[in-house]
């Protein structure tokens, strides 16, 4: 059972909320913790969930089995502007995100919020020197048109997985406006941190909010970040075949050996859930085998090791 654990009472006016979970690029994250430190947001509330009820593995340390600690859910708050951030350290599935939902729109009731956003990545076949283009989905028909007034694209179709997507729903039930940016990013490093997506939407919430920010130290997270993405894209450019704008004939984002997008995406899955539990990296050999990638991703196959070690 969730519930919200108050640290001190906090006294804002017509505060807007910013959400963020896990996701792909871990762009919704990305921008609550920046936000959070740069604004020195402080911490005023927690969800707190009943640990035995989003377990699925245990820790084990020198051969001891644990249980570890239960995700946090954490509230923060900032004066000029008034605003409330919020920082979920796991997607809970099924019954468990239901309740913790229920308890964001709680807290989100209780301090009249008048918005809430929420980030997330969109992977399309592009270069990591491309920069993201920030789409938006409402809640609110209304919402669409002055959100495009800032330079946004509409998010026509699609799905929005997890929570970062969930909540807009569940605001909409409790009449509470709520808007998710979505910034592209390289449809191959779905599994990579993207802070330049991260900044993406954090420009498009500095216009739509009325602050600004020191980018500083994150232009250097996006250096640092744009380096690796050289790499890994240097090693798979003979096999894919990546859209660029100085390409005058860009082509889709498809494969000399007709891979298909989808198992690009499927392979960086496998990458995460290998990095955790190495048996995946089974069947992540056999798909890389099967289209003939492994020398493509084989440096990442092997740190996936090196790194166990």
């Amino acid at each position: 059972m969730e519930k919200i654990k108050y640290y001190k009472e906090v006294n804002l006016t017509n505060p807007v909320m910013i959400a963020g979970w896990p996701g792909m690029g871990s762009v919704a994250l990305g921008v609550v913790d920046y936000l959070q430190r740069k604004l020195k947001a402080v911490k005023f509330a927690e969800i707190l969930v009943d640990p035995l009820s989003v377990m699925d593995s245990v820790m084990v340390e020198d051969a001891i089995a644990s249980f570890p600690p239960p995700p946090k859910n954490i509230f923060y708050f900032t004066k000029n502007p008034d605003m409330i951030l919020f920082r979920g350290e796991a997607q809970l599935p099924g019954r468990e995100g239901v309740g913790l939902l229920n308890e964001v729109l709680e807290l989100a009731l209780k301090y009249k919020v008048r918005s809430i956003y929420t980030g997330a990545a969109f992977p399309v076949p592009e270069s990591h020197k491309e920069a993201p283009q920030v789409y938006v989905a409402v809640n609110k028909g209304s919402l669409k048109e002055p959100m495009l007034r800032y330079g946004i694209h509409s998010m026509d179709s699609g799905h929005i997985a997890g929570l970062n997507g969930l909540v807009l729903g569940f605001a909409e039930k409790a009449g509470i406006d709520a808007a998710c940016f979505l910034a592209t990013m390289p449809q191959y490093a779905i599994s990579l941190p993207n802070p330049k997506a991260s900044s993406a939407i954090i420009e498009v919430l500095q216009k739509i909010l009325g602050f600004r920010l020191d980018f500083n130290e994150l232009n250097e997270y996006i250096k640092d970040m744009d380096e690796k993405m050289a790499v890994i894209e240097d090693k798979v450019k003979d096999v894919l075949t990546i859209e660029t704008k100085e390409n005058e004939n860009p082509k889709p984002y498809t494969q000399e050996k007709k891979i298909p997008p989808y198992i690009v995406e499927k392979i960086e899955k496998l990458f995460t859930e290998a990095a955790i539990d190495k048996t995946k990296a089974i069947p992540l050999k056999k798909e890389l085998d099967r289209w003939d990638l492994y020398r493509a991703y084989e440096d990442r196959f092997l740190d996936l090791f090196k790194n166990n070690q």
